[in-house]
């Protein structure tokens, strides 16, 4: 396991770095340009849980399910909008990732903040990288999981395996990061989000 507390120290050491903000329209700046001036953005934190495999490091995913009102079936970290009773957003991603995946805060341990992530639908998102190790188990809420699966570390981190692709959005072309993974197509927030991550470890 030497090679995976190597690149443990690795990823403490880029998650060190000072963060700078991302957002769904790093591509799209003429998106924002006609956005009210009086839009508020709601607080939100998801879980970027890093996986300790015997073949390496694993970020762990889930497909949102088909039922769900918003981003339907798109692939996403466990997360969510701030609750009240939240004390802190660190705890909004861990009481997330229970409620979606029942992944045990107790298997979490934080390893680093990634840069906030503004969305088109008013979301101020905090990536919170959690490293999951133990006898953990997960199980979907089949009200909000349809699927949780891993992928390789290695290839999140790699900078040529992600791709800027673009579809019609509310009549206009909307370009978009993405990081497709076999049969997953992982775009949008979470690509943007993994980027941030891999761009910081290439700039170490």
């Amino acid at each position: 396991m030497t090679f995976q507390r190597a690149t443990i120290d690795t990823l403490s050491r880029a998650l060190l770095q000072p963060a700078q903000a991302s957002s769904d329209f790093d591509l799209n700046p003429e998106v924002r340009a006609v956005l009210p001036a009086t839009r508020a953005l709601r607080e939100a934190a998801v879980l970027v849980p890093l996986v300790e495999r015997s073949a390496g490091l694993t970020v762990l995913l889930t497909r949102r399910s088909t039922r769900l009102r918003h981003h339907a079936g798109q692939i996403a970290f466990p997360g969510g909008k701030r609750d009240n009773d939240d004390p802190s957003l660190w705890a909004t991603a861990l009481r997330e990732a229970e409620e979606e995946i029942g992944l045990s805060p107790s298997h979490v341990a934080p390893m680093g903040v990634l840069d906030r992530h503004e969305t088109v639908t008013s979301f101020d998102v905090e990536p919170h990288v959690g490293l999951v190790s133990g006898a953990f188990s997960v199980s979907a809420c089949e009200d909000e999981v349809a699927e949780i699966f891993e992928v390789p570390l290695a290839f999140l981190l790699e900078p040529g395996n992600y791709q800027t692709h673009g579809r019609i959005w509310q009549g206009h072309h909307r370009q978009y990061f993405a990081v497709p993974y076999g049969p997953y197509y992982i775009w949008g927030a979470t690509a943007r989000i993994l980027k941030g991550l891999a761009d910081r470890v290439q700039g170490l």
